[in-house]
């Protein structure tokens, strides 16, 4: 069929997006070899440091051969009429909108996982495993990809189904009801993410009475977060890398620890990092994220709603029946450089709000143990410790490690 406007547009977009991403790539990746700063000389020493290096290294070829399989799939499949074959194929099974959707985009997620399963496997089991991170078993990494796909059938399908129904029940206005939908399911996975869906892959378990346990709890006692649930997750099953996170609200509240980092961590350490954590609840950065995303998520649905309508938007991806389904790939593509920009909005924030909850456990707890744990989960993680600054612009959600010590230390 005959290309419109918008096709070559949504390709002008895909190459620049990949075209700019490999130079903040590069830029990032000939930094490699930077010299330590002054602050972080006592992290890696000259062996461990050559082997950091040559992680960064292998992880950035990896980048640089799936993102351009990935761009140049999708420029074929737009190309040589990719979405109108499945499209077509869709139709010929149902002329009902919500089964048309679901079997659309279905089949796209089916294929994309499958293409992409290679280099999942590769990354885990060739780079991971190569550098001492992984302890997933082949078993367990499938079980993972079945279990994955499973809930996002579940739950993706549920929402795409009465997303559509609103878009047929209300017509302009179904944005207002999907963003009300939307906002309640963020809110629900907010909430019960650990005890509901964490199960599903993980092991948790109530931190066993101890000297850890009391120091944690006389902290949180201190600065009057009440705290009941502590869990310590087997993140060990699947890698060496380490973390600890806050999720819920309320009566829901925990606070849940790798293995991994009870193991790298001591005790002074691991309430350091706690510190941190609680700083993001006291600094309502939770709830401010939350209701930033909210609004994003509300902005983007308007901006949807003045444009589902638009023939022009399923032919954008080269299909000739306009539809519903077709016009969400069409705008989710155009729509992407908006985005880009939310991103790095988000992402300044993000940063911003680290450095609070730096300070927070600074000024509560102590810094110096935050600056020993951040060095030793870095070493172990073999982090880049000299990260480009426009990369960091970008891509980072926290501050690189040498900024963060240095604000410590302020």
């Amino acid at each position: 069929m005959e290309k419109t406007l918008l096709f070559y547009v949504i390709l002008i977009i895909l190459v620049v997006q990949y075209l700019a991403h490999q130079l903040l790539e590069y830029l990032n990746a000939q930094r490699f070899k930077s010299t330590l700063p002054p602050e972080l000389s006592d992290v890696f020493d000259e062996k461990e440091y050559q082997k950091s290096q040559e992680y960064k290294q292998a992880n950035y070829r990896f980048g640089l051969l799936s993102d351009g399989f990935s761009l140049v799939l999708t420029l074929c499949f737009l190309w040589f009429g990719g979405f109108e074959w499945i499209d077509q194929l869709t139709w010929s099974i149902s002329k009902n909108t919500i089964p048309m959707a679901l079997l659309f985009f279905g089949l796209i997620t089916f294929g994309s996982a499958v293409l992409g399963l290679p280099f999942s496997y590769y990354r885990t089991f060739v780079i991971e495993e190569k550098y001492g991170f992984n302890k997933t078993t082949k078993k367990l990494f499938f079980l993972d990809k079945i279990k994955g796909g499973i809930l996002t059938a579940i739950l993706g399908g549920g929402i795409l189904s009465l997303f559509i129904w609103f878009y047929q029940w209300t017509g302009p206005k179904f944005w207002i009801y999907t963003w009300i939908m939307v906002s309640v399911v963020i809110l629900f996975i907010n909430l019960f993410y650990s005890r509901l869906i964490v199960p599903m892959f993980n092991k948790q378990t109530p931190l066993k009475d101890g000297t850890l346990k009391n120091a944690i709890e006389g902290y949180a006692q201190k600065v009057g977060f009440e705290l009941k649930n502590i869990f310590v997750i087997d993140g060990s099953k699947r890698s060496t890398k380490a973390n600890a996170y806050f999720s819920g609200f309320g009566k829901e509240k925990r606070i849940t620890l790798f293995d991994t980092l009870i193991h790298d961590l001591d005790e002074e350490e691991i309430v350091a990092v706690l510190a941190h954590e609680v700083g993001h609840y006291k600094r309502n950065h939770i709830i401010f994220n939350l209701v930033l995303s909210l609004a994003v998520t509300g902005f983007t649905l308007y901006i949807l709603s003045l444009f589902i309508n638009h023939p022009e938007i399923s032919l954008a991806i080269g299909v000739s029946t306009p539809s519903f389904h077709a016009a969400l790939v069409g705008f989710a593509l155009l729509y992407s450089p908006i985005s880009e920009i939310t991103g790095l909005a988000m992402n300044y924030l993000s940063r911003k709000f680290e450095f609070q909850a730096d300070d927070y456990a600074k000024n509560t707890f102590a810094a110096t143990p935050l600056v020993t744990s951040l060095k030793k989960l870095s070493k172990n993680s073999l982090s880049n410790l000299t990260p480009h600054p426009a990369y960091v612009f970008v891509h980072y959600s926290h501050p690189p490690l040498v900024e963060r010590i240095r604000n410590l230390k302020a």
